[in-house]
């Protein structure tokens, strides 16, 4: 199977992710796409950052209806920081049957230069890249796929300050995720 794995903090996982998933999933020859939950990502501070088990349960019960969505733990017994190239030389090694690429965002494209062993990535993965809002293709690499994708602007920081100062989230998470916060007492 082809797997391309979603990286990410999911904090959380909002409408603009499974979007995001469904379209780079339909526009390709994908056969799963799998959600990674980050415990801690190198490049991002970990100040608002609540526990990976309680994204990664959001994650599930937000593609709970989706079959060819997949969510995975697989860096919470990984080294911290996380970092993708052992992501995925872990995964390469323990699943050969299957091949894998990424999905990134245009911003972090332009950041793949910092990224540890970013060669190898682009020597052995296929990257699908969606567009972000204000950014451009940046970086041109015969393994690099810019997908016609929506343009969303939907931030998990401003979901969290909206849930913090007791606004609605309505419409930005899926029902469940948003069950799940409240439930919890999540972002408060």
């Amino acid at each position: 199977m082809k797997i391309g794995l979603y990286f990410g903090s999911f904090n959380p996982i909002h409408i603009g992710h499974l979007i995001i998933a469904n379209t780079i999933f339909d526009r390709s020859d994908l056969d799963q796409v799998w959600f990674v939950v980050s415990p801690q990502n190198p490049l991002k501070k970990r100040k608002s950052l609540i526990h990976e088990h309680d994204r990664l349960r959001m994650v599930e019960l937000a593609i709970e209806d989706n079959f060819h969505f997949r969510a995975s733990d697989v860096e919470f017994n990984m080294p911290k920081p996380s970092y993708t190239i052992d992501t995925l030389a872990y995964l390469t090694d323990k699943y050969p049957q299957h091949s894998f690429c990424l999905f990134l965002g245009s911003d972090s494209v332009k950041q793949l230069k910092r990224w540890k062993n970013y060669e190898q990535i682009l020597e052995h993965y296929e990257i699908f890249v969606y567009p972000r809002p204000g950014e451009k293709p940046s970086f041109d690499h015969d393994s690099i796929h810019w997908i016609d994708a929506p343009m969303l602007d939907i931030s998990a920081t401003f979901i969290r300050d909206s849930i913090k100062n007791d606004l609605s989230v309505k419409y930005l998470l899926p029902e469940q995720v948003e069950e799940y916060i409240k439930d919890k007492k999540l972002y408060i």
